[in-house]
């Protein structure tokens, strides 16, 4: 189905973009030790800026993680299932549990991210960062959760379940 491809590749795309921040961030840190260490000249925006890096990083996998089936699961109950019944379940827990909760998070979020950037939110550390473009980033990675908690419950329901794990 188009659609279930659409969102994967969305959320596979940035998944992967969002992997390299990661590097970005830990090359930060490293630099920001040996200046700290090495040369007892520590910079003054690194743990500051490494932070929202991290943010970056954390809140923007969810989507991708999901699509791999990475989350934590329990799967007590479904396990010992045979392969309907486990479908029927599963796309209950994303009716009853998930959906409601990733609408909420994906409103407030986008509240929570207008109203920083209406204040021009920044931190209050050594340097003063724009805390808002993590915000909006948060508001983003549960528009792309809500997004892909649609594609697997079409999967589910068309019974067309990619095995995908991250390892």
């Amino acid at each position: 189905m188009v659609l279930i491809r659409l969102i994967d590749g969305l959320n596979e795309i940035v998944g992967r973009v969002v992997a390299f921040v990661a590097v970005i961030f830990a090359g930060m840190i490293i630099y920001d030790v040996i200046l700290r260490y090495g040369f007892n000249a520590p910079t003054l925006w690194a743990f500051d800026l490494t932070k929202q890096l991290y943010g970056f990083y954390f809140i923007l996998l969810g989507g991708y993680a999901l699509r791999h089936q990475a989350h934590v699961r329990v799967d007590l109950l479904t396990e010992t299932m045979r392969h309907g019944p486990r479908r029927v379940v599963e796309i209950l827990g994303y009716l009853i549990f998930f959906f409601p909760f990733a609408w909420v998070f994906t409103t407030r979020s986008w509240d929570f991210a207008m109203r920083s950037l209406a204040q021009k939110e920044t931190t209050y550390g050594a340097i003063q960062l724009p805390v808002y473009p993590v915000k909006i980033a948060m508001s983003v990675a549960a528009a792309l959760l809500l997004l892909q908690g649609i594609s697997e419950v079409l999967k589910l329901a068309l019974n067309k379940q990619e095995h995908h794990h991250v390892g």
